[in-house]
């Protein structure tokens, strides 16, 4: 059973994480980013979101194939092994989450405050310290199998960033299905980790925290491509 006391435990846990302080200064920034578009103007970071958003995409390609060879080679998706090479990748999987911080710091220089959402912020954050708990304590296969989906994803949504940031007047047409498969990969996360608690009682917050991952990237997907058709189809039709 999980008892209140792994609760606080898990909490003292999170609130000495490395991550922390780099975590509380991406909420100021986001707090602030209001005042920072008043008083200052717009950056054209064409060159450097092209650069950043592929160099995350090859970055997600090695920590896919990273954590990919370890499980194939792992005999226990559940067991509790230290694999040294898997440490590693968990290691690398984190410091892209700090990476990918750069997302919402381009998104204030360039004046795109609306664009941060409370999805944008929390998944990004979230997964900072996430990644930083999983790399100290839970560096196990069970979890690396959702960090490598989570990677397969990144590769699909990066490469699409780049080419948008390569031809913003032409970008992909698949932004949906870039959606699609992101709200898929928690349903996967969802499974894993309830076919997980089983084993490790620690999957709980897995599970509470693909819940909550799949109602917002879906209350966001309904919002975007669903509530607009109807709208859509009354135009057509005066």
């Amino acid at each position: 059973m999980w008892s209140l006391q792994n609760y606080t435990n898990f909490f003292l846990m999170t609130a000495g994480l490395p991550s922390v302080p780099l975590f509380l200064g991406y909420i100021l920034m986001i707090a602030a980013s209001g005042l920072w578009q008043k008083w200052t103007k717009p950056l054209d970071l064409k060159a450097l979101l092209i650069l950043h958003n592929f160099g995350c995409c090859i970055a997600s390609v090695v920590t896919f194939l990273g954590f990919s060879i370890v499980l194939y080679s792992n005999g226990s998706l559940y067991g509790k092994t230290h694999d040294p090479l898997l440490l590693q990748v968990f290691k690398l999987y984190w410091i892209t989450k700090v990476v990918e911080l750069l997302d919402t710091v381009f998104m204030v220089l360039r004046h795109r405050h609306r664009q941060i959402s409370f999805l944008h912020g929390y998944h990004h954050s979230s997964m900072l310290l996430l990644s930083d708990m999983a790399r100290l304590y839970y560096p196990w296969p069970s979890i690396a199998t959702f960090l490598a989906v989570n990677s397969l994803v990144h590769i699909i949504l990066y490469m699409y960033y780049g080419l948008t940031a390569l031809r913003p007047d032409n970008p992909p047409k698949w932004k949906k299905e870039v959606t699609q498969v992101q709200i898929i990969q928690f349903i996967i996360g969802l499974i894993v980790a309830g076919y997980g608690y089983q084993y490790h009682s620690f999957c709980i917050y897995s599970i509470v925290y693909g819940i909550t991952m799949i109602t917002l990237f879906s209350n966001f997907y309904y919002h975007s491509y669903m509530a607009k058709i109807p709208v859509r189809a009354k135009r057509k039709l005066t």
